[in-house]
């Protein structure tokens, strides 16, 4: 990750009340977040996270905009997603200790939170309730991207099928 620290205190009580990451969580956690959690600028073009790194952190947009991209077995990048401020990448690493499965590139200069495990587990640490909200949140995020993939699969399956068998709507 090439990226240049800010300096603390970047990140409001506000600005993390409106990212749904921390929805639920009360004043106190959420200061205790402005205090603890390091804010990261990437440049356009910079780097965030590349496919295939092990890693144990994520990334919250606070403003700027990310490109997430894969690459096909033949090396082809294709995009998969952009991402603006309130938007969260990189979380599956947080939840499975798994390679990175797409890489993220800075499109515009960004601001990044960063979020680690040792985050969550000081979170855990010291209110269980607002680890859960936390984690509830990422899985909520997690299902909705997987709703949206099962949706694009079977759209996908569905005008192979159609063409194969010589369907014409």
């Amino acid at each position: 990750m090439s990226d240049t620290v800010t300096p603390r205190p970047l990140v409001r009580r506000e600005q993390l009340r409106d990212i749904g990451l921390f929805g639920g969580l009360d004043d106190e956690q959420l200061d205790a977040l402005t205090r603890e959690l390091r804010a990261a600028l990437f440049d356009p073009g910079a780097l965030v996270m590349k496919e295939g790194d092990h890693a144990r952190e994520m990334f919250v947009v606070l403003s700027g905009e990310l490109e997430v991209v894969r690459h096909s077995v033949n090396g082809a990048e294709g995009r998969v997603a952009l991402l603006g401020p309130g938007n969260w990448v990189g979380e599956m690493s947080i939840i499975d200790p798994q390679p990175r499965s797409a890489s993220v590139r800075a499109l515009a200069p960004s601001i990044l939170l960063v979020v680690t495990t040792e985050d969550l587990d000081r979170l855990y640490r010291r209110d269980m309730k607002s680890y859960l909200l936390v984690v509830l949140n990422i899985a909520r995020e997690l299902a909705r991207r997987l709703r949206v993939a099962d949706g694009m699969i079977a759209g996908f399956l569905s005008s192979v099928i159609d063409e194969n068998l010589g369907y014409r709507r």
